[in-house]
C-alpha cells in the first residue's frame, strides 16, 4: 500500500491541511477502482467502513489477488470536518460560500468534444483511452483558487481515469439505498443486491454537478454526440451510496458493508479470487425524477408513524405535524407509492421544510433532483 498526501492551498496564514490516498495494487496495469467516504463531512459511516476495507485489501495485496489498483481516501473532506459551530458538526456546506461540498465539480462534456475534434474512431478500448487522457489534462488546466476548489480539483482528478466510482454517505435516517446514472443501471445492480439496496434511484441529469456524476456523464453524453459510428462504452460506474442514517455507526454494519463491496469487486472483475454469491435484490429501479419530497405545511412537531423502508401507498400518511400552539394536526400525505427510504432526524420542522423521501416509480419531476 502507498499513502500519497495532496496538500491543499494555505486559507489562512499558520494553518495547513492535505488530502490523503491510499493506493494499493498496480498501478499501470489500466485497471482502477475509486472509493471516497465522507464528502460530507458530519457523514460518519462510510469512514468506519474505510478501515475494514483498508484492512481487506492489504490482505488481499499481499495475497496478490488485486486486479490493478484501487484507491481508498477515507476522508475526502478535511475542510468540512474541520467546520462546527456551537459543538454542532457542519460539514455538508463550505462556511466561505455556503455552497454543498457535493456540488459545483467540473463538466467535462464540452470541453471534451472541443479537445477531442476528430481523433476518436473504430476502436472503443482507444477511444477510451484519449477521453480519459484529454479529461486529466483539463482537470490539471483547471485554475481552481479556493482551498475547498482544489479539493474538488484533487478529488475528481484522483477518479476521473477509474473504471468504479463509489462515493460513500449516508442521509439522516435512512434505509440502503444507491444513485446512479440511469445508463449505468445494470451494471449497478448487483452491487445494490452485495448491499441490500431498498432503494436504487437513477437519473440521467440531477442538476448542480455532484461528484459521482461529474465522473460518469460525459461518457454517455460523448456516446451521444459522436454517434454509432464512433464506439464510446460507459467507462466509469459512479454511484453514490448512501449508507442509511447519519447515526448507524457500528462494527457489524462496517463490517458487512465493506464484505458487499469487495464482494461486488469481485464480481466486477477488480478482485481475484471466488466470487461470492449474489443475493437476491431488495428492490427495482425507480427514476430520481419519480422520488416524492414530503414537505410540511407548517412548522410543527414531526410525529412520524411510518418507519423508513416502509410502503407507502398514494394518499397514505407518514406521519404528523403537531402545531405547538394550536394543538392542530395535520397529516404528512404521500401523493405517490413507494418506498419511504429517507427522513430527517429533526423532530421540529420549519413551514416548508422537506422532511422525508419517497421512491415513487413514474417519473413526474424536473430541475434540480437533489436535495440542498
Amino acid at each position: 500500500m502507498r499513502t500519497q498526501p495532496h496538500l491543499l492551498p494555505v486559507k489562512s496564514s499558520g494553518t495547513s491541511r492535505e488530502l490523503i490516498s491510499l493506493h494499493y495494487g498496480n498501478a499501470s496495469s489500466g485497471k482502477k477502482v475509486y472509493i471516497q467516504s465522507s464528502l460530507h463531512a458530519d457523514e460518519i459511516p462510510g469512514m468506519l467502513v474505510m478501515q475494514y476495507l483498508r484492512k481487506q485489501l492489504e490482505q488481499l495485496e499481499a495475497d496478490g489477488e488485486i486486479v490493478g489498483e484501487i484507491v481508498l481516501v477515507p476522508i475526502a473532506n478535511p475542510i468540512g470536518l474541520d467546520q462546527e459551530i456551537h459543538g454542532a458538526a457542519f460539514g455538508r456546506f463550505d462556511l466561505s460560500t455556503g455552497i454543498n461540498f457535493n456540488r459545483g465539480y467540473l463538466h467535462l462534456s464540452s470541453q471534451l468534444i472541443s479537445a477531442l475534434g476528430d481523433q476518436l474512431g473504430a476502436d472503443s478500448k482507444e477511444n477510451v483511452r484519449l477521453i480519459r487522457q484529454q479529461a486529466m489534462r483539463i482537470l490539471q488546466q483547471w485554475q481552481a483558487v479556493s482551498e475547498t476548489e482544489y479539493l474538488k480539483k484533487t478529488l475528481q482528478t484522483l477518479a476521473v481515469d477509474a473504471d468504479i466510482v463509489l462515493d460513500l454517505h449516508c442521509d439522516n435516517q435512512a434505509v440502503m439505498h444507491l444513485y446512479t446514472g440511469t445508463p449505468l443501471l445494470a451494471a449497478t445492480q448487483p452491487l445494490a443486491a452485495y448491499l441490500g439496496a431498498q432503494a436504487l434511484l437513477t437519473s440521467v441529469l440531477s442538476g448542480d454537478d455532484p461528484f459521482d456524476e461529474t465522473c460518469s456523464r460525459h461518457w454517455w453524453e460523448l456516446a451521444q454526440h459522436f454517434g454509432e459510428g464512433i464506439p464510446i462504452p460507459s467507462a466509469c460506474l459512479a454511484v453514490t451510496v448512501e449508507l442509511r442514517g447519519e447515526t448507524e455507526v457500528c462494527h457489524e454494519l462496517a463490517r458487512s458493508d465493506a464484505a458487499a463491496i469487495i464482494a461486488f469487486l469481485q464480481h466486477a472483475g477488480h478482485i481475484g479470487g471466488e466470487v461470492p454469491i449474489m443475493p437476491q435484490a431488495l428492490c427495482k429501479a425507480t427514476p430520481l425524477e419519480g422520488v416524492e419530497p414530503i414537505v410540511a405545511a407548517h412548522a410543527g412537531i414531526l410525529v412520524f408513524t411510518k418507519a423508513v423502508g416502509e410502503w407507502v401507498a398514494a394518499g397514505e400518511s407518514i406521519g404528523d405535524l403537531v402545531d405547538p400552539l394550536s394543538g392542530e394536526q395535520t397529516p404528512l400525505l404521500a401523493t405517490v407509492s413507494g418506498i419511504l427510504f429517507a427522513r430527517v432526524a429533526r423532530r421540529y420542522a420549519q413551514g416548508g421544510m422537506r422532511v422525508a423521501k419517497i421512491a415513487g416509480e413514474q417519473a413526474f419531476r424536473t430541475g434540480n433532483l437533489l436535495s440542498l
